[in-house]
């Protein structure tokens, strides 16, 4: 049965490949000046090289603001560079690449922050103006069209949020209101590249912070997205500056709270944590007669899940930005057969750390040293344990289990699988050394281990040896078990 995931979708004109999507993801890998270098080519590159259908470029901003390394495109000085990035994602693959236009505040490493009710008329009409500029920038550099940031902790999202302060036309009192600065940049764009450019918006399902919006509300501003007629719609969660934890000597950083937990959720929340959120947003919109495509995203790294997911019709796009970092060539295995080779993304966040200390936004999983994925291999022989056997061990110590295991060659990395009472057996960590230790156990539970070797492509080699652990219960709640009558 052919898929889904690998169908095109004509979005506005731009016809993307198939559905699969890597978001906006912070690369670092700017300098100061905001320039398109050959560094940053070579990542875009390298995704569609992968034949990620779309491809949408990292926060661009639309103002001259300094934020260290962070893409600009807010004169005609920054167009070459763009244009020069757009042509190799073109001259790669069919894949399609949209920038990604922003604009933020001010932050102080003292903590505070500028927010939209310090912002005057003249700033706003200001803002506005420079979205024109930059959207029609992005159509005279070549992209495929152009998607405006209304996430996370920056000024569009400021002007949704429930927590907006402004108490004149933007104000937050009422949703009308919220929606207002929305409506006038939508308007600026096309204004500025037509309606035959795709505009696509990036905006939060929901806010996850203390009296912030959820989807509820959400809804109803998707379905004004759609009646001012955005070409498809990003959705995320959190990553805002109210729940921030502040850092002496450093500025805000909005993914550090719970909120930012939920933006970029680690290996410690299930799979899948959003997707009920993109569903009833699209199913909301369609009912109003509005098929505009909605993208989900988070935690969604299995193909059979994402395929599913476009099966039951609760997204038109999956989004990955971790996994698609982890192995850009994430489309390419599914569409040859090969996605047992996929380099699977364990959620460790190592990305989103380096990207928090202004440093170059890399991936835990690549070869060290390396500043872009690893070029696709499927030639390659897949590790193999030395002639004695992988050697697997265990020990209980404490309430975790310690596994050690002999060093398979020509490895990147370990995948650790694991299975509770004689259930399926699944990924409970990736590492790179010959060890590991197992915090989340439970006594009174039998746990299975083996061990896979795999390479910097994704070439997995055969298992090790099984153990099998019983987890002992702690003392007291054992004399609890043992008192209770037969």
């Amino acid at each position: 049965m052919s898929m889904k995931l690998l169908e095109p979708l004509d979005i506005n004109g731009m016809v993307i490949p198939n559905r699969v999507a890597v978001p906006a993801m912070v690369t670092r890998l700017s300098g100061e000046d905001g320039m398109i270098n050959d560094d940053i080519v070579d990542r875009y590159r390298r995704y569609a090289e992968g034949e990620v259908g779309l491809i949408v470029v990292e926060a661009t901003a639309v103002h001259s603001a300094k934020s260290g390394p962070l893409l600009r495109i807010g004169d005609d000085d920054f167009i070459p560079g763009h244009r020069r990035l757009a042509e190799a994602v073109h001259g790669a693959s069919d894949s399609k690449v949209v920038p990604q236009i922003i604009h933020f505040m001010k932050v102080a490493r003292s903590g505070w922050r500028q927010r939209i009710e310090d912002l005057s008329e003249k700033d706003i009409e200001g803002i506005i103006a420079d979205f024109g500029m930059a959207a029609l920038r992005a159509r005279e550099a070549g992209y495929d069209g152009v998607e405006l940031h209304s996430a996370h902790a920056y000024t569009l999202s400021s002007f949704l949020s429930r927590r907006n302060a402004r108490k004149d036309a933007y104000s937050g009192r009422t949703l009308e209101g919220r929606l207002a600065m929305f409506g006038r940049v939508m308007a600026e764009v096309r204004k500025r590249v037509g309606t035959d450019f795709p505009v696509g918006i990036r905006f939060l399902a929901e806010e996850a912070i203390k009296d912030g919006y959820t989807i509820d509300e959400a809804k109803l501003i998707a379905l004004r997205m759609a009646q001012a007629g955005v070409d498809y719609i990003s959705l995320s969660v959190g990553g805002k500056f109210e729940d921030a934890v502040h850092r002496d000597g450093h500025p805000l950083y909005p993914y550090t709270g719970y909120s930012g937990d939920r933006c970029m959720p680690g290996n410690w929340y299930p799979p899948l944590p959003h997707v009920h959120l993109a569903a009833g947003i699209k199913q909301f919109i369609n009912a109003k007669g509005f098929d505009v495509p909605v993208m989900s995203v988070g935690k969604i790294a299995d193909p059979d899940d994402a395929e599913r997911l476009l099966q039951d019709g609760k997204a038109d796009i999956i989004g990955m930005a971790r996994q698609l970092l982890a192995d850009p060539d994430w489309p390419k295995k599914v569409r040859e057969s090969r996605s047992d080779q996929i380099v699977r993304c364990i959620y460790c966040n190592v990305c989103k750390q380096l990207d928090e200390n202004f440093k170059e936004v890399h991936c835990f999983l690549w070869p060290k040293g390396a500043r872009q994925a690893p070029a696709d291999n499927p030639g390659q022989a897949a590790p193999q344990w030395p002639a004695d056997g992988a050697n697997l061990t265990a020990a209980v110590d404490g309430g975790q289990i310690r596994l050690s295991w002999t060093a398979a060659d020509d490895v990147i990395g370990y995948d650790v699988y694991r299975s509770e009472d004689g259930g399926p057996a699944t990924v409970a960590e990736a590492v790179k050394s010959s060890k590991y230790v197992d915090r989340v156990v439970l006594g009174g539970l039998t746990y299975t281990y083996y061990v896979r070797a795999f390479d910097a492509h994704g070439n997995a080699g055969p298992p090790s040896n099984p153990v099998e652990v019983g987890m002992p219960l702690p003392a007291p709640v054992q004399s609890l078990v043992e008192g209770v009558p037969a």
